[in-house]
């Protein structure tokens, strides 16, 4: 039978239009034998999550809904849903919700007992994440939580009708239990609690009012404090369900009164548990914490950054639980600032495996690995030997040309803002290689974050800049000379190379003199071609930082006697008059007009 209901399960799956004339009768098999008498004494628990399984399928199949507007269905779809339809009706439905609540979520013995002998594999077992697929909790509660996605406006008068009947029994029952003896108490209540802990944590994800969080917070940061593993980790769940980054309502300031506590105790259970899963899901909530409180983690994450190194030697055999290590060093660094240079002997050793591609662990630590190595340069107070060190694992990573060359490009940014000197003297060859070989294979948004990366190395050290990526230049002159066609190419273009003629005019000239020969020509007729080429592509450049530096470029020609540029006058002043309006702006008190884009304590 177990065969038989995979057979179905995997034809549902794989042809769901197929499958529609076996809708009906699927329905009609499971139902009974799952929610009714007929199963009673002869079925087992695989074959009920099988069935369980064809429900749910059919329930949450997409093909089998309609959309919006009916008339754009298929009929295929539409003959589905009516057959659907016909089947879920309202005693169906009532009777499938009631067995769910009043049979199937009941614990039993043998749970409850797993439950207090080995709380945390318990959990971790009840919240796995395809265990619905396998196991009869887990596919119970998603089947409820479908179906009544599915059919609200039917099922939610039969639930609070159940609750209304529950409601005194459960009081009396609580009642009851006063009165017994304290193991009694805590062998029945620690399960309420539990339940009602995780009920919270379902609710919260909906809505929560704010004024009601600074009481949930208490109550968590007590939950915390018990020595229940199941209770403080289904605490650090509602507690996660706070923190969201997408949850706007969070406010910081209600928050502040009980980060101490809640972060000694979070750490407290980091330390407690045992599981892989949970001690990740206890980095998680540790890490949207530090992050939503920034740098107000600073006076409490000592023992934190003093346990993480044993935990990372702990986890060599778990590279997820080493991707959750990477992501709290992450958002530490960020709170941490400049103080994080302290954490180096331990985060740099742990960035240099993360990122070298010929340690097997980079498959799943790259990503994070590189993230961290971003937010270690951007709060780096200073260059290091041992952070410059780290840079020999980047010339694989640009060979590699995978989805991370964005943040690739981020960290050699970091670097030649950091300490331009130092990173090009030592790195700058076997960079400009690589960046060669890289422009002939990768696309055209690819070359731009290249060429950007030159022209910031141009911009922080005109002297060394030029010199150090000199091979890329003749490209990057050719491509203004050939008319580039893309606007943006030929915008990133332009800023290299005005970059070159503004800030190193000696060198401009040698660059000059080498292109002359390449194209064949006098440099006096190559540089007004150059110039009338220039004025002709301004309109390609659409930032008003970049106009304005082509407009400064051109202007520091001006001074020479030469008679081509002095041909060109009328083009030079015309697209720096259209560069200076683009970056003035009238300031209403004074009614006088101040740059724009200048710092405001340069501006006079």
């Amino acid at each position: 039978i177990i065969l038989f209901t995979k057979v179905l399960l995997d034809f549902l799956d794989q042809h769901p239009f197929s499958f529609t004339p076996l809708i009906q009768r699927s329905l009609e098999f499971s139902v009974s034998y799952v929610f009714t008498e007929v199963g009673e004494g002869v079925t087992f628990e695989r074959f009920i999550v099988q069935c369980m399984n064809l429900i749910k399928l059919i329930v949450k199949n997409f093909a089998y809904k309609p959309s919006k507007y009916f008339e754009d269905s298929s009929p295929e779809t539409l003959e589905a849903h009516k057959i659907k339809m016909a089947f879920f009706t309202y005693p169906t439905l009532t009777e499938i919700c009631r067995r769910l609540v009043s049979h199937y979520f009941l614990l039993t013995e043998e749970e409850l007992t797993m439950w207090e002998e080995d709380p945390e594999g318990f959990t971790v077992e009840e919240i796995g994440g395809d265990s619905w697929k396998y196991s009869l909790r887990p596919c119970t509660e998603v089947l409820f939580i479908d179906i009544f996605r599915e059919y609200n406006q039917t099922l939610t008068p039969v639930l609070l009708e159940m609750m209304k009947t529950l409601e005194g029994k459960v009081c009396f029952v609580i009642i009851l239990l006063i009165h017994l003896t304290n193991d009694c108490i805590y062998y029945y209540i620690s399960p309420l609690r539990r339940r009602v802990i995780w009920l919270i944590g379902q609710w919260i994800s909906v809505k929560v009012k704010s004024d009601l969080k600074p009481m949930l917070y208490e109550a968590i940061c007590n939950l915390l404090q018990d020595q229940d593993l199941v209770v403080c980790h289904s605490a650090s769940e509602v507690l996660n369900c706070f923190l969201p980054v997408d949850d706007f309502e969070f406010r910081t300031d209600q928050f502040l009164p009980y980060l101490e506590t809640m972060f000694t105790q979070l750490f407290q259970l980091l330390q407690q548990v045992t599981e892989c899963d949970t001690k990740m899901h206890v980095l998680h909530v540790l890490s949207c914490v530090i992050e939503r409180v920034n740098v107000q983690i600073r006076p409490y994450v000592g023992r934190l950054v003093q346990y993480l190194p044993l935990l990372w030697k702990q986890s060599e055999e778990h590279n997820m639980l080493r991707c959750a290590i990477l992501t709290t060093l992450i958002h530490l660094v960020q709170g941490l600032g400049a103080d994080s240079k302290n954490l180096y002997p331990f985060l740099l050793p742990v960035i240099q495996l993360s990122t070298d591609l010929s340690q097997p662990p980079h498959v799943y630590l790259l990503e994070d690995g590189l993230e961290l190595w971003l937010v270690t340069l951007e709060n780096s107070p200073c260059i290091t030997p041992e952070l410059l060190r780290i840079f020999q694992n980047m010339s694989p990573l640009l060979e590699l040309s995978s989805e991370n060359l964005r943040t690739c490009f981020k960290i050699i940014n970091g670097y030649i803002f950091l300490s331009s000197t130092e990173f090009l003297q030592t790195y700058a060859v076997g960079l400009c290689q690589s960046f060669c070989e890289l422009l002939q294979e990768i696309t055209t948004e690819g070359q731009i974050q290249v060429l950007k990366v030159v022209e910031n190395a141009l911009k922080v050290n005109p002297v060394l800049g030029p010199q150090m990526f000199q091979p890329i230049l003749p490209c990057v002159f050719s491509g203004i000379m050939e008319g580039e066609r893309y606007p943006e190419v030929m915008s990133t273009y332009l800023g290299v190379i005005g970059r070159v003629l503004l800030q190193n005019a000696s060198f401009f000239s040698s660059l000059l003199n080498e292109m002359a020969h390449k194209f064949n020509q006098e440099m006096d007729q190559l540089l007004g071609n150059m110039i009338e080429m220039w004025v002709d592509r301004m309109d390609h450049i659409t930032q008003p930082e970049r106009r304005k530096l082509s407009a400064l470029a051109l202007l520091s020609l001006l001074p020479s006697d030469n008679s081509v540029i002095q041909d060109k006058f009328c083009g030079i002043i015309n697209i720096s008059v259209e560069g200076l309006h683009d970056v003035m702006t009238e300031d209403p008190e004074t009614g006088t007009y101040k740059e724009c884009k200048l710092p405001s304590h340069l501006q006079k």
